[in-house]
């Protein structure tokens, strides 16, 4: 199977959402699921930085996740965005198959 799991973190959850409409709606991703705030710390431009952001975790194909990430890039309002891939390992078929029928 060739579903994977995309993370991307977004300044607040309107923009998560704003984005993952998008994408779902260009086909780019079956569906994203927007977590609730999350605490950052984090070293950028040589100072140590806190935010309140927000998670997301988005589900695709593997063939359609480049496109993905630099969709989600280009859309995002950070320079340097957290957008990686998560294999998935295992899966309930039937929720593959879904996934693969939307891209």
């Amino acid at each position: 199977m060739s579903v994977v799991s995309v993370y991307a973190v977004f300044a607040n959850a309107e923009e998560a959402e704003r984005i993952g409409r998008q994408v779902v709606e260009e086909r780019l991703a079956a569906c994203i699921n927007i977590l609730p705030a999350v605490r950052s710390i984090y070293c950028w431009q040589g100072a140590i930085e806190t935010a309140t952001e927000t998670a997301a975790i988005l589900k695709t194909t593997d063939v359609q996740a480049d496109t993905l990430i630099a969709r989600i890039a280009g859309l995002h309002s950070y320079d340097v965005p957290c957008i990686v891939t998560w294999p998935v390992d295992k899966l309930l078929g039937s929720y593959a198959e879904w996934v693969e029928s939307v891209g």
